[in-house]
């Protein structure tokens, strides 16, 4: 494996571990109401469409990537909803 390539898998894992402070930060203010719904599902489901190249690529960086973002993004989308869902968050 080149250097290259080693930086960019580490790179692969590292970037998504971004969604876990913002879903800690949905978490702490108990409110996802100023996320787009439009926007969530939209790149979630570009991600979910993209997933089954990553399953037979034989590129480790890109593999890796698109499954670790896949499973840490749908944990951003499931706490979304949830906040979202909630009958105590219809304020208005």
């Amino acid at each position: 494996m080149q250097a290259f390539e080693m930086v960019a898998l580490a790179a692969s894992v590292v970037m998504p571990l971004w969604n876990i402070p913002l879903i800690i930060k949905i978490v702490r203010r108990k409110s996802s109401d100023d996320l787009s719904l439009s926007w969530l599902w939209g790149v979630w489901a570009c991600m979910a469409l993209m997933l089954p190249w990553a399953f037979i690529t034989k590129d480790i960086v890109l593999k890796t990537f698109s499954i670790v973002n896949f499973v840490l993004y749908s944990g951003v989308v499931t706490v979304v909803m949830k906040y979202r869902i909630q009958p105590n968050n219809a304020k208005k």
